[in-house]
């Protein structure tokens, strides 16, 4: 679970997504993503294969959209100039809460998890990967003060350019496990 929540990888993105927040913007920011991507893995944990049978989607087509949202968000990160960046409490939601915290490949895990080992031990290890998370982010002003506004800006575009390639996995394996499907 916390090799499929990368949250060390997340860093970076963060780091370049809260450029020029003041440090009590970026807490709530923090607060609200972690909750969000919390709520969403238990909620996929508990409900999941309901969810998706209910709606009649797979992991895959969870896959293709996530990856496309996040490939869009990555795109105008790279347009955008430092200047233009427009924070709001969504940002927390999207994309840092859903798809780069709790992304598809931690669904599919917590899903696979609940299978294998029961509700419990699942809830309890989310619990500490999402505290775990919590922590490593609400400490990344450390990594702003010692890298500075130049090192940030730089670390926001690698990001950006990150994120496309990531945005791109998630589709290409939602393809591929979607051809593998229709076999």
């Amino acid at each position: 679970m916390f090799v499929a929540m990368d949250i060390i990888g997340v860093l970076p993105m963060y780091l370049g997504m809260t450029v020029g927040l003041e440090a009590k913007r970026r807490r709530r920011l923090v607060n609200l993503s972690v909750m969000v991507a919390a709520g969403v893995a238990f909620a996929f944990a508990m409900l999941g294969h309901w969810i998706f049978k209910l709606l009649g989607i797979a992991i895959y087509d969870f896959k293709v959209g996530g990856g496309i949202v996040l490939l869009v968000m990555a795109i105008l990160d790279l347009i955008k100039g430092r200047g233009d960046k427009e924070h709001s409490a969504s940002t927390g939601v999207v994309p840092l809460g859903v798809p780069l915290i709790t992304g598809p490949g931690l669904i599919a895990t917590v899903m696979l998890q609940v299978g294998i080992y029961g509700n419990i031990i699942v809830i309890l290890s989310m619990l500490g990967n999402f505290l775990f998370a919590w922590a490593a982010l609400r400490k990344s002003a450390l990594i702003t003060r010692f890298i500075g506004v130049e090192g940030t800006d730089i670390v926001s575009k690698i990001a950006a350019l990150l994120m496309t390639a990531i945005a791109f996995a998630m589709i290409r394996t939602g393809l591929f496990e979607a051809i593998r499907a229709a076999k």
